[in-house]
């Protein structure tokens, strides 16, 4: 397998740790995105720190520059804005500005494609997510269709409640319903970095989820 230079965003969020140590394993060199450096514990020369948010352009630009790949489990700031599509703009910026096109991110199932046949159950979900967190649902929306009408080669992964545990399961993509209710944080990992040396889903969204054994 190839070895890359890979822009983090999220790298120290719940499921993106997960993500971290998967690529570390791997030998992959990293450039993580870190609000709080002072709070990194993590001491390994694969890495390298980039203080800064998604919302600053100037911190995005200087994280994306000189790397491969980027790839992003960003979360949602607790009692801050929606940071997704602003997050978005940034990053389609800063790698068109790069030369970059590799993108790999994640995103919920709240997230509608014309190609959508989502069961009921996701259809309640979605709509329930709408009626409780309007602004991060919609936002979530307009960072699809940002991807959409960028000229990146972006793999948008959709998914249900993540399970934060090292534990493999029986995964199954789905580029039109989610019929699973869970993604193990491991098995979460492993898919994205499975995407980096694979077409399959550029300029998709796929649902990933564990199969109920």
């Amino acid at each position: 397998m190839n070895t890359y230079k890979i822009a983090i965003i999220g790298g120290t969020g719940k499921s993106g740790k997960y993500l971290v140590q998967n690529l570390l394993e791997k030998g992959h060199f990293l450039k993580l995105l870190v609000r709080h450096p002072e709070n990194f514990t993590i001491q390994n020369p694969l890495i390298e720190v980039v203080k800064g948010d998604a919302r600053e352009e100037a911190a995005v630009r200087s994280l994306i520059e000189g790397t491969d790949i980027v790839m992003s489990t960003l979360g949602q700031p607790k009692g801050e804005k929606s940071i997704f599509s602003d997050a978005a703009k940034n990053i389609i910026r800063a790698m068109n500005h790069h030369g970059i096109s590799r993108y790999i991110v994640t995103t919920g199932l709240s997230v509608n494609t014309l190609s959508d046949q989502k069961n009921e159950k996701v259809k309640m979900a979605t709509d329930w997510m709408y009626k409780n967190y309007p602004e991060t649902t919609a936002d979530k929306q307009k960072e699809y269709e940002l991807l959409m009408e960028s000229n990146l080669d972006w793999t948008l992964v959709r998914l249900p409640l993540i399970h934060l545990t090292e534990e493999n399961f029986v995964t199954e993509t789905n580029l039109i319903d989610c019929r699973g209710e869970n993604i193990s944080a491991s098995d979460l990992a492993a898919f994205l970095v499975s995407q980096i040396d694979t077409p399959e889903y550029i300029r998709k969204s796929p649902f990933l989820y564990n199969l109920k054994e």
